[in-house]
């Protein structure tokens, strides 16, 4: 009972910063039936994570959390673009190229993630936490924070009220973003082709940038958003400013929350005495690339 008061309190608190950084971000821009619109996708973002939570506790399924979390992006961007388009007598370009970004790595990710987890017919994260309703909701909750405060920047920027043309951030952002989508589906493509070899059963990945990095994918994400946060930075004014925390929130997030720590955690106690792992993790860096150690040759086979 003391477990389920806390995860409430968590839900509470989540909202709580979702809602104050939404006001704060939408304070001088554009509005929607009279509420900021920041505001508004925050709500929107939390209610698309409850509404399929019920079904997801009552059939006690973690197939459609990734899923629901990439289609939650694609539904914020579109929606705040529309209405800063109605709004707008201006075009605005750089509202409709953070719009085209998000939406390529949502559908990417999204799609590769919702596939995954259909072939492997479910997520051992959820294992001990769907069948208590407190915490699979926190898990959604948590989604819908992690969704909102990632696309604090874009939604600033599209919701600010004016229109600033595109210059050379919007060039080195994109550069960013590209280069680092680039690197997480590589090393998602990578990390799949290689368990999908029945040779590599039981082995850790340690191929391609695998060998240049124990989680070269989380490079890739990390990257891409700073690219985003770029572009969206020349469009922020006043407390628009805070939505910068977006790309500090994935690197925290997927360096000391749940990423890394999790992952690193698992494989430890997976693959501990394993000579060849211990090699791999004192040579190889945890995140960001650098060039393979030439005395630990690769050891799992690609297709």
């Amino acid at each position: 009972m003391a477990k389920a008061w806390i995860n409430g309190l968590i839900v509470l608190v989540c909202v709580g910063l979702a809602g104050g950084l939404a006001l704060a971000i939408g304070d001088s821009g554009l509005r929607w039936a009279g509420w900021p619109l920041p505001l508004v996708c925050a709500a929107m973002a939390f209610a698309v994570q409850w509404l399929v939570f019920v079904p997801s506790f009552l059939g006690q399924s973690e197939h459609y959390y990734d899923l629901t979390g990439s289609l939650t992006y694609l539904l914020l961007v579109t929606f705040a673009l529309s209405i800063s388009t109605s709004l707008n007598e201006e075009w605005n370009a750089r509202a409709l190229l953070l719009c085209a970004m998000v939406w390529v790595w949502a559908l990417r990710l999204g799609s590769f993630l919702f596939l995954r987890i259909q072939r492997a017919g479910k997520d051992g994260r959820f294992d001990e936490i769907k069948p208590f309703f407190s915490r699979f909701l926190l898990t959604w909750t948590l989604q819908g924070l992690w969704v909102f405060v990632t696309l604090a920047a874009v939604l600033a920027a599209i919701s600010a009220g004016q229109v600033v043309p595109l210059s050379w951030p919007a060039v080195v952002g994109f550069a960013l973003w590209l280069g680092g989508l680039s690197l997480e589906a590589v090393a998602d493509a990578q990390k799949t082709a290689f368990n999908r070899n029945p040779v590599n059963a039981g082995r850790f990945v340690n191929v391609g940038l695998w060998r240049w990095s124990r989680h070269p994918n989380y490079a890739g994400e990390i990257l891409l958003w700073l690219g985003v946060a770029v572009v969206a930075m020349p469009a922020l004014v006043g407390w628009q400013w805070l939505a910068l925390v977006s790309p500090l929130f994935v690197y925290l997030l997927l360096t000391r929350i749940s990423g890394i720590p999790l992952l690193e955690r698992r494989a430890d106690e997976k693959w501990e005495g394993d000579p060849d792992y211990c090699h791999y993790k004192a040579v190889t860096p945890v995140l960001w690339l650098r060039p393979p150690d030439a005395s630990g040759p690769e050891k799992g086979l690609d297709p």
